[in-house]
């Protein structure tokens, strides 16, 4: 290593990094020094100790928050980059302490956290009490994008699109149904194609989600568009604005069943082919996990399909 690279590595401390990430993050100096439980003033000044060792602005103040330059871009990507290579060491040295410690940052689908997840991830913890799992909801492109930057050891959610050079492995299947309310014209149906719900109002998820991408597609390749009458952000909600006539809409079946009784509804089988899906489990590289990780991915991989 030459003279000026062991120099700049002694001048970058973790801390700088850490907390230049939490306020990539959160964009907010004040949200990020609030999260980590330190001041302000002290996270403001290792931003700006941190942007004059490497000579070049990272971030552009304004009123409401910040804003990365292309060169703070460029150091989230390596900043997480050393973390989560820090947070592998970590883990693979604890095979060596007594007893299975360490933490392990999950990404996951609401499909996934809604219908498997409580049960699997309680009965890792009882099985492993010292290990703290840390989940997080989000849409399935963006888990995906978490586990790439490395942002998440773990992603589960469903797989539409290609994922570069990320590795899966199969977790769970679930399968998409159509909700009506009881009394609708459908109910008389026990299966069904989504283009024969065109002709009625709709009540969707969020854009990006995989269930929307999958109907929108569907939609489309019969040159026809979806009746959105109104879209919410969460299953339950979703069961309510049927339940109360504002449309029909597609959900996982079990999802479903385990919040029956939110009004008087019905599902009805999609015979689509997309409408069995595979939930599945994502890592850059399972092999080089910290344990405790991989410990998780064990568990959850035997999971019943």
């Amino acid at each position: 290593m030459k003279s000026s690279e062991r120099s700049f590595a002694r001048r970058v401390d973790l801390t700088s990094l850490q907390l230049f990430v939490a306020v990539c993050e959160l964009g907010s100096i004040g949200k990020a020094a609030e999260r980590e439980f330190i001041a302000a003033s002290a996270v403001s000044k290792r931003l700006s100790d941190l942007e004059a060792t490497l000579d070049t602005s990272l971030l552009y103040r304004h009123a409401r928050g910040v804003d990365l330059t292309p060169a703070g871009e460029s150091l989230l990507h390596h900043a997480r980059s050393v973390l989560f290579s820090l947070e592998k060491m970590q883990g693979e040295l604890s095979e060596y302490a007594h007893g299975v410690r360490g933490h392990v940052r999950v990404h996951a689908s609401i499909s996934a956290i809604v219908q498997f997840l409580p049960e699997d991830l309680g009965a890792f913890t009882r099985k492993h009490p010292e290990v703290k799992i840390d989940l997080e909801e989000h849409l399935s492109t963006e888990v995906v994008r978490a586990v790439q930057e490395g942002a998440a050891d773990l992603g589960i959610c469903n797989i539409a699109n290609g994922i570069g050079d990320l590795q899966t492995l199969a977790y769970r299947q679930d399968q998409l149904v159509l909700i009506v309310p009881q009394g609708h014209v459908l109910c008389a149906q026990t299966s069904l194609r989504f283009e024969q719900t065109l002709d009625y109002d709709h009540v969707g998820l969020h854009a990006n989600s995989s269930i929307h991408l999958a109907m929108h597609q569907a939609a489309a390749l019969t040159g026809r568009n979806i009746k959105l009458r109104i879209r919410v952000t969460g299953l339950d909600a979703m069961c309510r604005m049927i339940h109360n006539g504002l449309g029909v809409g597609v959900m996982p079946r079990r999802a479903f069943e385990l919040m029956h009784g939110v009004g008087e509804l019905a599902c009805i089988t999609l015979d689509n082919a997309w409408a069995t899906r595979q939930i599945q489990l994502v890592a850059r590289d399972f092999s080089t996990l910290p344990v405790t990780a991989r410990l998780l991915v064990d568990h959850l991989s035997l999971a019943p399909a």
